[in-house]
């Protein structure tokens, strides 16, 4: 049997181009001799399309998609993901159901049984489990068909008490086909292929897991579909971050006619979440899932053009630097913002940087403008001493001058915040928060210096310099970073195990830090909810991130 992996970039409620990309590559593997062509979960749809799902007419569009696709079906069988009804009324209305569709109709559908409802999923809010556990006969062989997290639920401490497989190996099935939509962070990669080569060691059956690709407003899916023979060897393993169609032979015996290109040996399964901050790890990985998050965002959005402010500071430059590559230099316009309080060498630098880059830039003056406001606020402020209102009051000018550009001009402001600054509240409503999209916020400054080296791997792109100084917001005479931070290498490590690996005060105070530091970093990271619950959309790059995988109430008393 050939079967064709159809790993594709999906735009959620898009019917027409996701039909079309998905009856495009039926007939290419049509034309190919293909038997069977696998696509993802929701392909119809897209995913997640969370509560488009509470619309009816969302539903009856992708079930019309479902039998459009069912149209192509002739002589070659399709496996393809979309919502379906359920029909029982107790329970909830919907599956998360995978189609089997041949000969122009639909052969079988199979819902998925376990609904992730942690982190960025909230399956069970809209699907009902399935309850039934069928392998279906094609064109000679048995098929056990899988959605996504139903083949996870494996290890010391399962999640859910039922496993799909235990149910499917009874009736000896040939082969496991997933269908998928796990999304990249930097240790996922790792772990979805340690979690197929469990499957296979169990169950003792080849696998076709079929992963999406592409991203869905801050998710990125990284694609990455595998197949993998009974011996637990790797046959087939499809590119990260890009769409590709790719045939495997499965033979009368259940083995692969590809050769193996990694060895099971080769392919250990360990935990992949670092114990320790690992500011390096994954770093080339996380350079495309942002550039892919960038470029779908602006590319399902309908958006073309960006403005960042440019500091001259690691952030900005960084984000200068992915746009650029994400949209092209021409489409991202650089904003120096200079105040009194900004050292020649920053402007000097920023300059620098977008003339390596090529792209267009603008210097406005913030300068009169904040003698403007301190002079209205005078019969307010009276001989109050200068402090953090008059810092953050020329941020919120900036923020006000870079929006401006952003409507006038029709572009996307890109936030500049990373993780860290999100983490302590290191930043000003309304003035370096703002912006449409958040490119590090997902991102420790450790790992924005690393992201920086590595974009500057091959030639300069970004001046050293940038990489070399201190950190500094440069709201007043000579500020660094660390007049009201812990220093980065201190504070990242005890960031990264607070939120990522979701240790307490304890555990962290046990590794050897001190409790004064660790009590006031996490008291930071907890009251400044407030800031991150307004913030916009970050790109998810890790295993925990800032946004709608990550929900403390904003009012709360715990460690703060």
């Amino acid at each position: 049997m050939k079967i064709f992996l159809a790993q594709q970039n999906y735009h959620i409620g898009n019917f027409e181009a996701n039909t079309a990309k998905i009856s495009d590559a039926i007939r290419q593997s049509k034309e190919q001799g293909g038997d069977l062509v696998v696509f993802s979960e929701l392909a119809v749809c897209g995913y997640p399309p969370r509560d488009f799902l509470e619309f009816n007419d969302f539903v009856q569009q992708s079930i019309n998609a479902i039998e459009t696709i069912a149209g192509e079906a002739q002589g070659i069988g399709v496996i393809v993901g979309g919502p379906s009804r359920n029909p029982v009324v107790e329970g909830k209305d919907l599956f998360n159901s995978a189609y089997l569709l041949y000969d122009g109709k639909i052969q079988a559908v199979v819902n998925k049984t376990l609904l992730p409802t942690y982190d960025i999923f909230d399956e069970y809010r809209y699907f009902e489990p399935g309850n039934e556990w069928n392998v279906h006969e094609f064109m000679g062989k048995k098929l056990a068909i899988t959605i996504c997290e139903d083949i996870w639920n494996l290890g010391d401490n399962p999640l859910y008490r039922i496993c799909p497989m235990d149910k499917l190996i009874e009736q000896r099935p040939d082969v496991i086909i997933n269908i998928s939509a796990s999304p990249f962070d930097y240790a996922q990669a790792q772990e979805r292929l340690g979690i197929v080569k469990q499957n296979v060691s169990k169950y003792k059956v080849p696998m076709v897991y079929c992963n999406t690709v592409g991203s869905q407003t801050e998710i990125v899916f990284d694609g990455g579909s595998v197949v993998m023979d009974a011996g637990e060897n790797l046959v087939a393993e499809l590119p990260y971050f890009q769409e590709a169609l790719v045939a495997v032979d499965l033979k009368d015996d259940n083995t692969f006619a590809q050769p193996v290109i990694k060895e099971a040996v080769d392919i250990p399964y360990v935990d992949p979440m670092p114990k320790q901050l690992a500011p390096t790890l994954d770093i080339d990985e996380i350079y495309d899932a942002l550039i892919m998050g960038i470029r779908d965002y602006f590319g399902k959005m309908g958006f073309t053009k960006a403005t960042v402010a440019s500091s001259g500071g690691i952030d900005s430059a960084v984000t200068l630097v992915l746009a650029c590559h994400a949209l092209g230099s021409e489409n991202v316009d650089a904003l120096l913002m200079p105040s009194e309080f900004s050292t020649g060498h920053s402007v000097d630098d920023a300059v620098r940087l977008s003339e390596n880059l090529n792209n267009p830039y603008n210097t406005l003056s913030i300068k009169d403008i904040f003698y403007e406001f301190r002079k209205a606020l005078t019969p307010v402020f009276k001989d109050l001493p200068f402090n953090i209102a008059e810092e953050n009051l020329q941020s919120r000018i900036r923020g006000a001058l870079v929006m401006a550009m952003s409507n006038k001009f029709g572009t996307i402001l890109l936030n500049t915040s990373n993780k860290s600054e999100l983490s302590t509240g290191y930043g000003t409503l309304y003035g370096d928060m703002a912006g449409g999209l958040g490119i590090l916020g997902d991102l420790y400054k450790m790992q924005v210096y690393a992201l920086a080296r590595y974009i500057n791997r091959d030639k300069e792109i970004i001046p050293v310099h940038i990489l070399e100084k201190a950190p500094s917001a440069e709201l007043r005479p000579d500020q660094k970073d660390s007049d009201s931070l812990p220093e980065y290498d201190v504070l990242d490590p005890i960031l990264y195990q607070y939120i990522e690996r979701r240790q307490g005060p304890k555990e962290i105070i046990a590794m050897g830090y001190d409790p004064e530091l660790v009590a006031r970093i996490l008291r930071m990271v907890n009251v400044n909810e407030y800031k991150r619950n307004q913030f916009c959309p970050i790109i998810r790059v890790s295993p925990k991130a800032f946004g709608v995988g990550r929900r403390v109430p904003i009012v709360g008393k715990y460690l703060s």
